[in-house]
């Protein structure tokens, strides 16, 4: 399935809700989905399978708008509303699940750091740059003791004269081998978490990639070493203060990556439908079978509702009214729908499901790690829960 694939009607989009879009949000849509046939398609699988970044698609990726999308343009954004940012994300995850994470990292995460918590000057300095993918950036929060509960991080900051030095180690964090800028997160003598952007060859700071992954193979995710590590005080994000700043910008990035799970989830229903139309069994095409329909009914009716509850997410998130809790229940229901489809997706294509060519394979992969990062299907459920009961499931531990 190559060029043209999605020409007139898009087939992974059953329920018609393209009417449901404005006319700038759908040419955001097509310009990312443009972008995703000619460069991303026919490289994609290659770097997945060589475990090898595809460092030549970030000028293109840069060109498109959609880092930072929704900031002002003196930021670099091209101020768009979220559906129209979420529909870009979903045509990107569509094409390559590492790219869109890596997406998440730069934009999500990085960005929305930046954006959301440094000062003016810290502002201009990074986000045009990062927006245009001239500059790279990653979050460091995760350490190796450290995942669902951030809250005992063991990362340190102490003040020195001039700054902070910071001492600790970072796990799982994206495009961090290769960052211009890490925004890390630190515990101060008083306890409390702030941010500090750690420049590139800054002395002190070593990041390794983690080899040897199933999931998300095209993004290297890094193992960090904070030893002896002086940051300037004019690189302390000014607004970070406490861990609620932290878990804000984790917000929006969720936000994203529930869009992730609907561009795979796509992109799996409609590979699996172009091959049960073309493959012959017992003189017919699988299609006819009642057991496929079967699967790619239940595939259909999956991707329908997950995009009406994406598109409900993007318009709650510009009024202002997308609390955590939805995020997380968008999250949890996206990657669980997506990990369903890919696996039905997969039975249909039989043995060949499992060549990279189809793609299938890739996609249920990379499900499984977005399945489990920005919160893991079980945090966003107590969330979810938290919201729902009134009662915290997860007792707290810490101040």
């Amino acid at each position: 399935m190559g060029k043209g694939r999605h020409s007139g009607r898009d087939p992974a989009d059953f329920a018609k809700t393209d009417r449901l879009l404005s006319a700038e949000e759908l040419a955001v849509r097509d310009r990312v989905r443009a972008f995703v046939e000619e460069e991303v398609l026919p490289v994609a699988a290659d770097h997945w399978d060589r475990a090898e970044f595809p460092f030549g698609l970030l000028k293109g990726l840069g060109g498109l708008g959609l880092m930072g999308g929704t900031y002002e343009r003196r930021y670099g954004g091209s101020e768009m509303n979220n559906v129209a940012y979420g529909l870009g994300v979903a045509e990107l995850a569509r094409g390559s699940g590492s790219l869109s994470t890596f997406l998440h990292v730069q934009s999500g995460l990085a960005m929305a750091a930046i954006h959301e918590l440094g000062s003016e000057e810290q502002k201009e300095r990074w986000l045009p740059a990062m927006a245009r993918c001239e500059r790279i950036g990653c979050f460091a929060l995760t350490e190796p003791e450290s995942g669902s509960d951030p809250a005992s991080m063991r990362t340190t900051a102490t003040r020195t004269p001039g700054g902070y030095v910071l001492e600790g180690e970072k796990r799982w964090i994206g495009n961090a081998s290769f960052a211009d800028v890490a925004v890390v997160w630190a515990k101060g003598e008083d306890g409390r978490v702030r941010g500090f952007l750690v420049e590139k060859e800054t002395g002190g700071f070593e990041a390794r990639v983690i080899p040897r992954k199933g999931s998300q193979r095209a993004v290297w995710q890094a193992h960090i070493r904070l030893r002896r590590c002086f940051v300037p005080e004019e690189n302390r994000l000014p607004l970070a203060e406490g861990l609620g700043s932290t878990l804000s910008i984790l917000t929006h990035s969720r936000y994203g990556v529930g869009w992730d799970g609907l561009g795979q989830a796509a992109d799996c229903y409609e590979r699996a439908l172009s091959y049960a139309r073309d493959r012959e069994q017992f003189g017919s095409p699988i299609a006819a079978f009642q057991l496929v329909q079967n699967r790619l009914a239940r595939m259909a009716a999956d991707l329908a509702q997950l995009r009406l509850l994406a598109v409900h997410m993007g318009r709650l998130k510009d009024a202002g009214e997308l609390d955590p809790p939805l995020v997380s229940m968008f999250k949890m229901s996206s990657l669980s729908k997506a990990r369903r489809i890919a696996a039905l997706a997969r039975e249909t294509l039989g043995g060949n499901g499992i060549l990279l060519d189809h793609r299938i394979m890739e996609h249920m992969a990379d499900i499984e790690g977005a399945y489990t990062y920005e919160g893991t299907d079980d945090i966003n459920a107590l969330i979810v829960g938290q919201a729902i009961t009134g009662h915290r499931a997860f007792a707290p531990r810490h101040s």
